[in-house]
């Protein structure tokens, strides 16, 4: 296919949603990864498209990231994320090096880590700012674009961003958690989250109860993917059974 073709397929992508994902225009366009990025960061280069993590959207769409802003979202069910926070940074050993993705649950962990020596990758500079003050935590973050409704970290799509750097546990939150999977509001986080993923030995959950009460978005893994899930005793009997049968390490906290 010559490469006009695919320019106007990528734009008619694009013109539905404002939003084609990398893996969406492979199946569409029947081309090489090294081929749609070449088309992309051409469209990129006369300001037809914007590049984002995870695929692309039009110049005229900024990228910004949907849900709640980060510093709305950090007061909601506080005291029981608290109690998630603590119970999954009892997770982590001394000198352990572990991912943290950013969020407002995970955010929770980095008091506790405190003293541990710790190597933590994260994308996120509000876990960079708690972290700190903790002079024997090595902190590493990935390059990429700025998003500042989370102040997080995105790399553009197709590239590799992270440090070398292996990390045997993933701590991670969640917009919604249901049966059918882990969802979040964005499909650009889907892609942010879905390469942590990959890198991970051990995914571990971290969401109030509350998650589970809004069972819709893009889905970034399925439960047989998490390893360990920690919430409040709000979760309900249903949930559970799910967990169970994916598999799912549950703890629940007081």
């Amino acid at each position: 296919m010559h490469s006009n073709e695919r320019e106007r397929l990528i734009l008619e992508a694009l013109a539905a949603t404002g939003f084609v994902s990398y893996r969406a225009l492979e199946a569409r366009l029947g081309a090489s990864p090294a081929t749609i990025r070449r088309d992309l960061t051409r469209l990129d280069a006369q300001g037809r498209i914007a590049r984002v993590h995870g695929g692309a959207m039009l110049a005229e769409n900024p990228p910004q990231l949907l849900g709640t802003p980060f510093d709305q979202s950090i007061t909601l069910n506080l005291a029981a994320k608290q109690a998630i926070g603590r119970a999954a940074a009892a997770l982590c050993g001394p000198g352990e090096g572990v991912m943290i993705d950013g969020g407002t649950t995970t955010l929770q962990m980095c008091t506790h880590l405190a003293g541990l020596g710790c190597q933590v990758l994260t994308n996120s500079l509000h876990i960079v700012n708690a972290l700190l003050p903790q002079p024997d935590t090595r902190i590493l973050l990935p390059s990429g674009s700025l998003f500042r409704e989370q102040n997080i970290i995105l790399a553009p799509a197709g590239e590799d961003s992270m440090p070398r750097f292996h990390a045997p546990k993933l701590f991670m939150g969640a917009a919604a958690v249901g049966p059918q999977g882990v969802m979040q509001t964005d499909v650009i986080l889907v892609a942010a989250e879905r390469r942590l993923i990959d890198r991970a030995e051990q995914v571990v959950l971290l969401v109030d109860s509350s998650k589970f009460e809004s069972g819709s978005g893009a889905i970034v893994c399925s439960l047989d993917e998490v390893d360990v899930l920690i919430t409040d005793a709000g979760i309900p009997e249903a949930m559970r059974s799910a967990l169970d049968k994916a598999n799912v390490r549950l703890i629940i906290t007081n």
